[in-house]
């Protein structure tokens, strides 16, 4: 007989979470099958095996993985699963481990929570992440205002009267289209001053996803106001640059012209190119991924203000199907996009991301339609290897996983978040590392996609361990804070002229090694190579470029952990 004890992580008024540590006495080489029994009807999260039968949710059979079907003799297998509906621990009668008794209602139970006291690090290696998240060293509360602080600091345009980056003025108020039209506002994208039309829609999707789903942290903390200035302060911009049905305007500013200046924005006096996608010039990706934004911006707004709601949801309907039915690469249309931010993943994604958030705000079943087709035509089937402003697949696969609960949905899913927590590289300090380019930004994004299935049970308590992990990395568990301004020894050089950028308006203040002279509180900057080195040097801008598509899934993932904290 295996020998087996029952492990109470965490208990809770109708639910427990717990491990079954299974001593393995033989090698097993060819799998295994494990059958939990309930003496009533009980929901449950399992996430290191597949489901291969169910009886009266009383009686579940899982099998392994495909991972761990080997299990080495003397090892301690460790089945962790969430149990939910109204159940306690006792309600667990039995199980079997390969047909074999493991636990009957006798067996030795612990409880973490009781038998761990000695140390601080002894509870933390055997309670569940929950709990880290719960009692967490880091204000999650701080990070979003910092956070959006950030935001503040990149609006361009005439900035209100409660602007709240003393440092900022306003800026670019000569921005305007091929026929005078007014396009001033929006966000510069970096460190730089060139409005993207492209990356700027993507991280507003992100900020009102992260917004909607958990609006309870942004309140808790006192953030929600500003999130939702955050949001608007995009799409007011997006609304101006749809100049009509078929025209709308994606870039202002020459990136080659921009990246010839180390000066601050307020003192920029050059009249800037804008250049719009139309019939003739299409922009798909870049139509699709603002129609998103304004349908998920939609959700945001409905209860606040309904007016302004159904306004962006009026031209998320006309950029979609302008989109869909004229097609092509929007950096086909905006070469001097292309250098900065080319449609590398072409615009399919971009088509099935828009219909899916379309559905989202109008429970029309022709968006559905319309994404199953755009699932057929693109293969949006396939399993992504990240979540980015670039490729949307992985969004597409979650967000109709939570619409629709559909299986194939899920699984796509869990594949994709099965690869990322346990197959993607990671380095030694456990970083998932996606990309050299923003990799603290691509870490957040996976994380925040992750909590987001963990939101609709799958493998949860994994999936979260996983989140807290990466965001605990950025943080300071890797022994710094990778976000200006919180926590210890943050960066003080980003590649960023308006921050950096004092009485000296040159390349002098450039090559000045000392730290910026004013605080760019709440950037994310992209993050340590591979190895998890990092040198806060200006003139390292893949290291140390601050952008904000970098924040958005970092932020949101951020907001993702509070709600878990704060449900308790």
């Amino acid at each position: 007989m295996f020998q087996t004890k029952l492990r109470v992580d965490k208990e809770w008024p109708g639910g427990f979470e717990a491990g079954l540590e299974i001593r393995i006495d033989n090698q097993i080489i060819d799998g295994w099958e494990i059958e939990l029994r309930f003496d009533q009807a009980v929901l449950l999260d399992v996430w290191l095996g597949d489901l291969r039968s169910k009886t009266d949710d009383r009686i579940f059979v899982y099998r392994n993985k495909d991972w761990n079907a080997q299990l080495s003799a003397g090892s301690v297998f460790d089945f962790k699963f969430v149990a939910h509906n109204g159940v306690a621990p006792h309600n667990l009668v039995c199980a079997f481990f390969n047909g074999k008794s493991i636990l009957t209602s006798s067996s030795e139970v612990a409880n973490a929570s009781q038998t761990t006291t000695s140390s601080q690090s002894t509870l933390a290696s055997s309670t569940s992440t929950s709990l880290i998240i719960l009692n967490g060293k880091y204000n999650y509360g701080e990070v979003l205002r910092m956070s959006l602080l950030f935001y503040e600091s990149q609006r361009a345009g005439k900035l209100p009267a409660n602007n709240r980056i003393i440092w900022r003025g306003d800026s670019m108020l000569m921005d305007k289209g091929q026929n005078g039209e007014d396009l001033t506002g929006g966000y510069f994208d970096g460190g730089d001053y060139v409005k993207f039309g492209f990356p700027m829609a993507s991280f507003t999707t992100l900020l009102a996803w992260g917004a909607l789903d958990y609006e309870d942290a942004y309140q808790h903390s006192g953030q929600l106001h500003h999130v939702r200035e955050a949001i608007r302060w995009s799409t007011d911009y997006f609304i101006k640059a749809h100049v009509s049905e078929y025209e709308f305007y994606g870039q202002v500013g020459d990136g080659y012209d921009d990246h010839a200046s180390w000066s601050r924005p307020e003192d920029w006096t050059k009249p800037r190119p804008a250049w719009k996608v139309t019939r003739q010039q299409p922009g798909s990706d870049l139509l699709a991924e603002t129609a998103a934004a304004l349908a998920a911006a939609s959700l945001v707004f409905r209860s606040s203000d309904p007016s302004y709601a159904s306004t962006l949801l009026i031209h998320a309907r006309q950029l979609y199907d302008f989109a869909n039915q004229y097609r092509g690469k929007y950096s086909d249309s905006i070469p001097n996009a292309a250098n900065f931010y080319n449609s590398w993943s072409g615009y399919g994604d971009e088509l099935g991301w828009s219909a899916a958030w379309l559905l989202h705000a109008t429970g029309e079943q022709g968006y559905q339609t319309d994404v199953e087709k755009h699932y057929a035509e693109f293969e949006l089937d396939r399993q992504p290897q990240e979540f980015s402003w670039d490729d949307k697949t992985a969004g597409v696969q979650l967000l109709m996983a939570k619409i629709t609960q559909k299986l194939t949905y899920r699984q796509q899913v869990e594949n994709f978040c099965n690869y990322i927590v346990r197959q993607a590289p990671k380095t030694p300090k456990g970083l998932v590392y996606l990309d050299q380019w923003g990799t603290l930004r691509h870490a957040a994004n996976v994380a925040f996609l992750c909590l987001q299935a963990a939101d609709i049970g799958i493998n949860t308590q994994e999936y979260l361990t996983f989140a807290s992990q990466q965001i605990g990395y950025i943080l300071g568990d890797s022994g710094r804070s990778y976000v200006i301004g919180f926590g210890h020894n943050y960066p003080q050089r980003p590649h960023h002229r308006s921050r950096q950028v004092d009485s000296i308006c040159d390349w002098s203040a450039f090559n000045n090694p000392g730290p910026n002279p004013q605080l760019l509180i709440g950037a994310l900057i992209g993050g340590p190579d591979r190895n998890d080195n990092y040198e806060d040097r200006r003139d390292d801008y893949v290291k140390n470029e601050v952008a904000t598509d970098y924040n958005a899934g970092f932020q949101s993932a951020v907001a993702g952990l509070l709600h878990y904290q704060l449900k308790g």
